[in-house]
């Protein structure tokens, strides 16, 4: 079973028991979210076809907040006294997804 959400602009692929890393979400550690799927697969039984859903949810569990690799930004015009340097940090939050369901 796997869905596709979306979250902070962004899509996933996602399967119960995994982890992402996506941007910040207001929530607590050890919280639990229920994402949209956009879309979701259910493996098929024995001898039967797959089926598929647009209208499924997916339970989430927040493990935790960090923030991601520093990115340097670095501005220079030539032949000119002018130079810039800037960093950045993404806020990043690690969900661990639980379970999908079919409405």
């Amino acid at each position: 079973m796997y869905a596709i959400i979306e979250t902070g602009g962004r899509q996933f692929w996602v399967t119960p028991g995994e982890t992402i890393l996506v941007e910040k979400l207001k929530a607590e550690h050890g919280q639990e979210l229920t994402l949209n799927a956009l879309w979701a697969v259910k493996d098929a039984a024995e001898g039967q076809e797959p089926q598929s859903s647009r209208k499924a949810t997916v339970v989430a569990q927040v493990l935790t907040q960090t923030r991601g690799p520093k990115i340097l930004v670095f501005r220079k015009k030539p032949k000119k006294a002018y130079k810039r340097m800037q960093g950045h940090r993404q806020a990043l939050t690690q969900l661990l997804i639980k379970s999908i369901s079919f409405n």
